[in-house]
């Protein structure tokens, strides 16, 4: 058994994380979340009564918070989560995004840094300081070729500039003081207890309530989908087999043009609640001006995680967003307590 320390666990794909630590594995669970409007604790309900799990309310920017948190809980595996994930939020408040992912990074590290020194030598060698992070790092694609962990990076929007600021810090804190860090890059992720801003998630509801569905410029863009509990395995395992130093890229094989992705879901919604008074939802899709600086194409090359850690994705994008849709359909509650909490599907990043 090990004790795991997740940052950002109240969030999408960090309560992921959470609920499959708790359910699948013998490990001990720490979260620890700054509960913003994106961290939300109705998605840890499932493990919440578990004894091996334990919830803290922290701000990773807070640097004296982080090193008494990581020095009273003595981790094994620390899974930084927590960020500021939304472009169109990052379009309208940049500053956001410059705290919480780089100087939340920085504190986190330096907290991390502190405790490691003091451990003995054999726990020094199995500690684990897990960074996740995006592809959205490596900026756009052409029609050809796949993101992979040596390409270049070129982040385009303030969002991807912080997230590829903090990968640098946690790759430095390897190289320069011996802390043993991973950095994983993961495309788009979708599934249950996603945030309603985001595409899949938005779509869902305006379609189940009748109201437009926004696609911006064409629907052109292109985006490898990736089913959110198959990126939770991805990371717990590369958290507990992933080498020192190393990056792992975690893709879904599923490139989806953004339309194509909006018909899917009016498809299914049409199926699975169908409303004489909607009608078909595809007579919903408006399209909307595009996002600035919209970046055509994201699509990972995952061979190196498949072939090292053997990890494959088990969710086709027809298997996962069905799943996805249903979920969603039998939740009401929890995603009604989400859009009462401020957030009202209205399209946020647009510059005046």
């Amino acid at each position: 058994m090990k004790r795991f320390l997740v940052t950002g666990g109240a969030g999408f794909i960090g309560s992921a994380v959470v609920r499959m630590l708790v359910r699948d594995t013998p490990h001990e669970v720490m979260v620890l979340d700054k509960l913003t409007y994106a961290g939300n604790l109705d998605s840890l309900k499932p493990v919440a009564n578990n004894p091996r799990h334990r919830f803290e309310q922290a701000d990773v920017t807070d640097f004296e918070r982080m090193r008494a948190l990581v020095e009273s809980y003595r981790p094994d595996v620390v899974m930084h989560l927590a960020a500021e994930s939304h472009v169109d939020r990052s379009i309208e408040g940049p500053g956001a995004f410059v705290q919480t992912n780089v100087v939340g990074t920085f504190a986190l590290l330096q907290a991390c840094l502190h405790y490691w020194r003091q451990l003995p030598p054999t726990a020094q060698e199995t500690f684990r300081f897990h960074h996740i992070s995006t592809d959205e790092v490596f900026g756009s694609l052409g029609e050809d070729g796949l993101f992979h962990e040596d390409y270049p990076y070129q982040p385009t929007s303030p969002y991807s500039a912080s997230k590829a600021a903090s990968d640098h810090f946690v790759r430095a804190w390897n190289h320069t003081y011996g802390l043993p860090t991973i950095v994983t890059n993961c495309s788009n992720n979708y599934g249950p207890y996603h945030f309603p801003e985001k595409l899949i998630p938005l779509t869902i509801l305006n379609a189940l309530e009748g109201k437009p569905l926004p696609v911006y410029g064409k629907g052109e863009n292109v985006r490898d989908w990736l089913f959110v509990d198959d990126h939770a395995r991805a990371l717990i395992l590369t958290a507990e087999k992933g080498r020192p130093g190393e990056t792992y890229a975690i893709g879904g094989h599923n490139e989806r043009r953004n339309i194509d992705v909006v018909r899917a879901i009016c498809t299914l919604v049409d199926e699975l609640s169908p409303d004489p008074a909607i009608g078909p939802r595809e007579r919903l899709i408006s399209y909307v001006t595009d996002r600035p600086g919209h970046d055509l194409r994201y699509a990972i090359d995952a061979s190196k995680i498949e072939q090292d850690l053997g990890w494959r994705p088990s969710e086709t994008f027809e298997s996962g967003l069905r799943k996805t849709v249903e979920w969603y359909l039998s939740n009401r509650d929890w995603w009604e307590r989400v859009r009462s909490g401020g957030y009202r599907g209205q399209r946020l990043g647009i510059v005046a």
